[in-house]
């Protein structure tokens, strides 16, 4: 889902001296945290990101509000503020999702105050700037938590709040009561899309509270007591209720605030141990760090949440909401699966949990927080349960089964994603032994092979690189005609067999067809792995993540307008090529996962396809089992192509792993070279193939 606005084409410099105060951190837990660059992909239509105070899976996310802005409210080279918003999605489309309760220091009770960026700082947890009146904002958060601190120039200090803003104008209702220096009550929004409305409880409490003078509808001036140039906020949220977002609020300090924030990011960072070059480490963080802020734990301590349809639940798992599954079940939730179980494993109860309670593709009227959509679920919850994560598929079955029989097969894509969801669905009935019906699915799923015939099968055709042609959604026919993951055996033979099948991914690659500014062809590169030339998807990988490439689609354009040659990932504002979003976490995670040498073969299938990492050593730090190393023997920053492997010190001709091989520990060494050795990796292959 993609939205282009108006790419700003200058390029300022991150950076800036910290305007945070040093917290307690240990020298341990410094390094990780420090390394990640949360500005990456805050300018125009290139990622779509912000450097918000954020805490990992947080639906709180304190960032600056400027004018004008990208779809997380922030652009970096935009130097007028319109104050602070709490909520957001970073990386979606629509032109985003949250803005809520914007807050705004002010001067002399002015709410038309101008605040013109000087200077700015953030890192994971923080965020600070200096506007050239002189006022200063530090924003630090953690779980539902935050805390603004302003510090104003003269004695006139005070705060606009706006209970009413919203991304796109996409506030619905609020009601609020203050009491003391207290203000509380809950938002009404439309989310991602205009799809459906989440709510927000929340609590304000002012330090330094004079008074709250009602400025419009839903708005306040809010004065200070006394005239000491200072002013702080602290705001809890909840899901469920005024009371839980209240109890959220703490006395404890800032720094202390902070260093329990930096400390929770580190340990996260950490689970992924890479060791190489200064710039590839630092480029390796400030993407992990993006596909570990959703989906959003909504539920209280005590396990009380809102379910999405409005009733109030308890649970015995942490709920997590704030879906966008359609994007990243191809590779944030993957990623999440190998290196964060604990996480994980509540994520995937949380999205069968959705069935009970009117699961919807897009958002429904009562969300616990913002969302996007959850097309693929079945997907999720097949691959989760293959790589040892408990799913109850007996108590959502027939919720399942609707689902499936929901699908849309009208258009050339949608036949393609439906019968993946078809195959999906026959694995699980497998599993609950529903024999008859298993079939059924796996006919439906099968059906693809008539849609392909029809639709994909003749490159001859003069609109295979159009976009969208056919009612394609985001994609050419050349892109989604390999969009068969699960059965990449049938799909050679539809091509007219191996060399045929060879032949077209060469020209598909050489053609400059492959688009990677959008999910639909993000597989592809890969697809080599499953042929006798796996060597080609070890070079094309390290080309896109660090070489130049020329890329000839974007999300507004077809093939042949202002074609891109460069880089697609830098660690700079302007990070991504124009018009690719990162999607809650999935773009990062496709590099996270291919820098360390492991990408998802098919997901619904436990298998990892080998690469050569960019790094010398990769360490996946569990927080129970034993350590898995990747050791590049005859490491070289240029070398890409694998020539030899072992695993645990048995040698390993075969190009891919399992998820039970790599959670249980051990050593994986690969030896790699400027040049590919064609034998290795073509033995004892593993190809996805779909049948009854």
């Amino acid at each position: 889902m993609k939205k282009t606005i108006v790419a700003l084409l200058t390029l300022l410099a991150v950076a800036c001296q910290p305007l945070r105060n040093k917290t307690a951190d240990t020298k341990e837990s410094l390094p990780l945290v420090k390394k990640v660059n949360v500005f990456l992909g805050t300018s125009g239509d290139h990622g779509q990101m912000s450097p918000s105070a954020s805490s990992p899976f947080n639906m709180m996310s304190i960032g600056p509000q400027t004018y004008p802005h990208i779809h997380s409210g922030y652009e970096h080279l935009a130097k007028d503020f319109s104050g602070f918003t709490h909520t957001r999605i970073e990386g979606v489309g629509c032109l985003g999702s949250g803005g809520n309760l914007l807050i705004k220091p002010i001067l002399a009770g002015n709410s038309k105050t101008p605040l013109v960026k000087k200077e700015e700082s953030a890192e994971p947890g923080f965020y600070g700037v200096t506007f050239e009146n002189g006022i200063q904002a530090q924003l630090r958060i953690k779980h539902n938590f935050g805390i603004h601190q302003y510090t104003f120039p003269s004695k006139d200090g005070g705060l606009f709040i706006d209970l009413s803003h919203a991304f796109v104008d996409r506030f619905v209702a609020e009601e609020h009561h203050i009491a003391g220096n207290t203000i509380s009550g809950w938002i009404d929004t439309k989310t991602t899309c205009d799809k459906g409305v989440y709510r927000i409880y929340y609590a304000l409490e002012f330090s330094n509270f004079g008074s709250a003078k009602k400025a419009a509808e839903h708005q306040y001036i809010i004065s200070a007591l006394q005239h000491t140039g200072k002013m702080e906020v602290r705001i809890g949220f909840s899901s469920v209720s005024i009371p839980y977002a209240k109890a959220k609020i703490e006395s404890i300090s800032a720094d202390a605030i902070g260093a329990q924030t930096t400390a929770e990011w580190n340990h996260l960072l950490n689970r992924i141990k890479v060791v190489g070059e200064k710039d590839r480490e630092d480029l390796f963080y400030s993407l992990l760090y993006r596909g570990l802020q959703a989906p959003f734990l909504i539920s209280e301590t005590d396990g009380t949440y809102k379910a999405i349809d409005g009733s109030v639940q308890t649970a015995t798992h942490p709920i997590y909401n704030g879906w966008a599954i359609w994007d990243n079940y191809r590779e944030q939730l993957p990623m999440l699966s190998l290196g964060y179980p604990e996480r994980f494993s509540p994520i995937v109860q949380s999205i069968a949990n959705l069935y009970p309670y009117g699961k919807n593709n897009w958002a429904t009227m009562h969300e616990p927080s913002p969302t996007v959509r959850t097309e693929h679920a079945i997907v999720v919850l097949l691959d989760a349960y293959k790589k040892g994560y408990p799913v109850n598929f007996t108590a959502i079955k027939d919720s399942l089964i609707a689902e499936a029989d929901r699908l849309d097969y009208s258009a050339p894509d949608k036949a393609l994603e439906s019968s993946y969801d078809s195959w999906a669905l026959s694995e699980i009935l497998k599993i609950t032994k529903d024999t008859i019906l298993s079939k059924n699915y796996m006919d439906k799923a099968l059906a693809y092979k008539s849609h392909w015939k029809k639709d994909f099968a003749d490159l001859s055709r003069k609109d295979i690189d159009k976009m969208p042609a056919r009612g394609l959604y985001q994609g050419t026919i050349w892109q989604y005609r390999w969009f068969v993951p699960f059965d990449i055996a049938g799909l050679k033979i539809l091509a007219g067999g191996e060399t045929t099948f060879l032949s077209q991914l060469d020209q598909f690659f050489a053609e400059d067809n492959y688009n990677h500014a959008n999910q639909p062809d993000l597989q592809v590169p890969g697809m080599y792995n499953a042929t006798s030339q796996p060597w080609k998807s070890q070079k094309l990988f390290r080309n896109i993540m660090l070489d130049t490439v020329v890329q000839s689609y974007f999300n507004d354009n077809s093939k042949g307008i202002d074609s891109y040659i460069g880089r697609i990932y830098k660690n700079e504002a302007q990070a991504y090529i124009r018009t690719m979003d990162d999607d809650s976490g999935t773009m990062s995670s496709w590099f996270v996962m291919r820098s360390i040498g492991l990408s998802p073969a098919n997901i619904g299938s436990p298998i990892y396809y080998l690469t050569a990492p960019i790094f010398k050593t990769v360490r996946l730090n569990w927080e129970k089992g034993n350590p898995f190393d990747i050791v590049v023997q005859n490491y070289d920053k240029d070398h890409f192509y694998i020539t030899s492997a072992t695993l645990n010190g048995a040698p390993l001709d075969r190009n891919w792993l399992t998820h039970e091989e790599i959670t249980k520990g051990g050593t994986l060494l690969l030896k790699t070279s400027a040049e590919p050795n064609k034998e290795w990796g073509t033995q004892n292959q593993w190809i996805s193939k779909a049948e009854h």
